[in-house]
C-alpha cells in the first residue's frame, strides 16, 4: 500500500515553511483507493515567486483550511503505507515539521521515485518531474499544483513498477531507505536541523550528554562530525542517539547564555581600530602597544565593515565622538534588542558599565519596572569584560535601543 504526495510550501526560509497545497493518493498496487487534495492556510506569507510558480494566492488559501484542522486526515490517508514521492525528502521534511509543530511525531517509511527513475529509465536529459514526464509522454496538467504534481508522480511510479518486473530494484530502494546502518542513521538524527547558530547536544540513549557545543550551524556541524573519519569522534558517533538544539539568534546571545552557564570561552581580538591622518585604519593591535585600539575585532574583515559603517556616518568623523558613542563608563541602561526566535525581544541590563544581566521577554510591560525585569533576568556570573567588545560593535550598528534603567 502506498501513498502519493506531493506539496506545495510558501516559500519561507528553511524550518519556516509552511504548506499551501497538499494531494495524497492512496494506491494499492492496482487502483486509488482514497485520495485527499486541499489547499492550507498557511496562516503567514507566501512569497512572490511561489505565488507566480503556483498561481496560489493569499486571497486563495485565506478560507482554507489550517493544517491542524487536516492532520488527522493526513495520518488516516497516509496510514500503514510507504509515503512515494519525487524528491520525497522535501514532503516528508514539510509533514514532520507541520505535525512537530502540534507536537507530534510524525514517522513513515518512504520511498524516493527520483532515484528508482534513474536506475530504471537511464540517459534521460533530465530527471525533473516536469521533463521527465513530457519524455515518457506521462500527461501533467496543472504543473506547480499539489494534485497535478501527485497525480503526474503516480503514474511515473506505475511505469517504474512496471519496468521493474522482479521487483528487485523497489525492493532493494525500500530496504536502503529504512535499513537501521549509520547512513541512516545520521539521515534520522540530521534530517531536520537547522542551518543556524545555537547550541548543540548530543545525547545517547539515556539521554546523557556526550558532546555539547555552540556552533555556526547546527545542521552542518552535526553532518561534519558523523562524517569525520578521525578517531577522536569515533565514541560520540557511536554513542549518539539523539541530538537536540538551542538557537541563539545572534553570537551575543550565546556569548550571554554561556556566561550565565558559567562556561568561559577564550576569546581573541588580534585586530584594532585606529584613526591616523585623519582616517580609520584596522590592522594587527601587536604592530604598535603603545596605541589602543579604539574598538576591537576577531577579524580583519568585521573591521573594515565596522570602517565601512562609521565613514558613512557624518557625526563619526572625529574619534572623540565615536569614542563617546562606544564609551561603556557609568552606563547605567537596558539594552532592547532581538531574541533567539520571532517574536521574542532581548534585554541586557548594564551597571556602572559592566553587563549584569540578560533575559528575554514578549511583551514591553514585562520590562517597564526593576521589580519585573528582576524577575525575568538571568544573572551572569563571570565577568563580562570579553563581552564589551562584541556590545561595542552592537551599539555601534544601532542593534539595540538603549533606555535609562526603569525604577
Amino acid at each position: 500500500m502506498y501513498s502519493i504526495i506531493d506539496i506545495e510550501s510558501n516559500g519561507a526560509g528553511f524550518r519556516k515553511e509552511c504548506i499551501i497545497d497538499i494531494a495524497i493518493y492512496r494506491y494499492d498496487g492496482h487502483k486509488i483507493v482514497d485520495q485527499f487534495i486541499s489547499l492550507v492556510n498557511p496562516e503567514s506569507d507566501i512569497t512572490p515567486f511561489v505565488q507566480k510558480l503556483t498561481g496560489i494566492t493569499p486571497k486563495m488559501v485565506k478560507t482554507a483550511p489550517k493544517f491542524h484542522e487536516l492532520a488527522k486526515r493526513v495520518v488516516e490517508i497516509t496510514q500503514n503505507t510507504t509515503l512515494v514521492g519525487h524528491n520525497i525528502d522535501f514532503d516528508y521534511r514539510m509533514l514532520r515539521q507541520s505535525f512537530s509543530r502540534l507536537g507530534y511525531d510524525f514517522k513513515i517509511n518512504t520511498l524516493d521515485t527520483i532515484p528508482l527513475a534513474k536506475k530504471l529509465i537511464p540517459d534521460e536529459a533530465s530527471y525533473s518531474l516536469q521533463k521527465l514526464v513530457k519524455s515518457l509522454g506521462i500527461p501533467l496538467t496543472n504543473a506547480h499544483r499539489a494534485d497535478g504534481d501527485a497525480r503526474a508522480t503516480l503514474e511515473l511510479f506505475k511505469l517504474l513498477v512496471s519496468k521493474d518486473t522482479e521487483n528487485e530494484i523497489i525492493q532493494k530502494q525500500h530496504e536502503e531507505s529504512n535499513a537501521k546502518n549509520y547512513i541512516n542513521k545520521i539521515k534520522e538524527l540530521t534530517q531536520d536541523l537547522p542551518h543556524e547558530k545555537g547550541f548543540v547536544y548530543f545525547q545517547n540513549s539515556d539521554g546523557k550528554i556526550v558532546l555539547s557545543d555552540y556552533v555556526q550551524d547546527v545542521n552542518k556541524y552535526s553532518k561534519k562530525l558523523f562524517n569525520s573519519k578521525s578517531k577522536k569522534w569515533e565514541k560520540v558517533q557511536n554513542d549518539t542517539e539523539q541530538i537536540h538544539f538551542e538557537l541563539t539568534g545572534s553570537d551575543i546571545i550565546a556569548k550571554l547564555m554561556l556566561n550565565s552557564k558559567g562556561i568561559k570561552k577564550r576569546e581573541v581580538f588580534p585586530y584594532g581600530l585606529y584613526f591616523r591622518n585623519q582616517k580609520y585604519i584596522v590592522e594587527k593591535n601587536n604592530l604598535n602597544k603603545e596605541e589602543k585600539p579604539i574598538l576591537k575585532f576577531k577579524a580583519f574583515t568585521q573591521g573594515m565593515k565596522a570602517v565601512h559603517f562609521i565613514n558613512e556616518n557624518e557625526e563619526f568623523k572625529t574619534p572623540e565622538n565615536l569614542s563617546k558613542k562606544i564609551d561603556f563608563r557609568k552606563r547605567n541602561e537596558i539594552w532592547l534588542g532581538s531574541g533567539k526566535k520571532m517574536g521574542e525581544k532581548l534585554f541586557i541590563v548594564i551597571k556602572n558599565g559592566k553587563p549584569e544581566s540578560y533575559g528575554f521577554y514578549e511583551l514591553f510591560t514585562q520590562i517597564q519596572t526593576l521589580t519585573k525585569v528582576s524577575k525575568l533576568k538571568i544573572d551572569l556570573p563571570l565577568p563580562a569584560s570579553d563581552l564589551i567588545s562584541d556590545l561595542q560593535l552592537a551599539l555601534l550598528r544601532g542593534d539595540f535601543e538603549t533606555l535609562p534603567l526603569p525604577q
